[in-house]
């Protein structure tokens, strides 16, 4: 039976976007079910499948895995051959590092620029402490790219060279700085543009700017809705 994936909307569910991408870049086949967050029956359809109730969620046969993080490690374990942790000790070791740092902080950030793909790129203005996050996830960006993802076997434009379970937990931090014109320095943005180079990130794009659904919640110029 091939692996379910149950998501929240595309447009606004960067938990569900995490597990989404790493499946699509590697390689690994998976049906998918997309439910909108605000949807009435969410709870009873999502529930019975996930301990808290959330997206996203795993199905292997009877092995059911919810909270992003969770899922990659599942996966990583496997499908070894997709080399969704680096196979050198330290850049793995360090590749679990920098992702669960972005698993349990950079909530100001995340709250102030909620991810929301239809919205054209306009600038918001950061909040000091959004403004910190930003500063600590561009130095954990250029440090990984300088000591791990340029070595001569294995050189790509993502943290750990080829795109990995790092890169798909801060696949919506690009989205988001890339959306509120948050300005990075070069090294940053080249980062960004490798990943929405993606043609797994133009697929997950194309149909979050189609839903029907709107959450005035991820809306920051709301009662107003922009589209791009």
């Amino acid at each position: 039976m091939a692996l379910k994936l149950i998501i929240g909307n595309k447009n606004y569910s960067s938990w569900s976007f995490r597990p989404w991408i790493a499946m699509k870049v590697a390689g690994i086949a998976f049906e998918e079910t997309v439910i909108s967050l605000d949807a009435e029956n969410f709870k009873a359809h999502v529930g019975s499948v996930s301990g808290t109730g959330k997206v996203p969620v795993l199905i292997d046969n009877d092995v059911q895995v919810w909270e992003s993080l969770a899922i990659l490690e599942y996966l990583a374990e496997k499908f070894p051959a997709a080399g969704l942790w680096p196979a050198d000790a330290a850049a793995r070791a360090h590749a679990r590092v920098v992702a669960n740092e972005m698993h349990a902080g950079f909530l100001p950030l995340r709250r102030l620029l909620p991810m929301n793909m239809w919205r054209p790129v306009i600038k918001r203005e950061l909040t000091p402490e959004a403004a910190v996050n930003v500063a600590r996830i561009e130095a954990i960006w250029n440090d990984c790219r300088a000591r791990f993802g340029q070595k001569a076997n294995k050189a790509g434009p993502f943290l750990f060279g080829r795109f990995g379970a790092a890169d798909a937990m801060y696949a919506p931090v690009v989205a988001r700085l890339h959306t509120y014109a948050v300005a990075i320095g070069a090294g940053a943005r080249a980062y960004m543009d490798a990943m929405m180079a993606l043609p797994a990130w133009r697929e997950w794009h194309a149909a979050a700017v189609k839903e029907p659904w709107v959450l005035a919640a991820d809306e920051v110029d709301w009662p107003t809705v922009l589209k791009a």
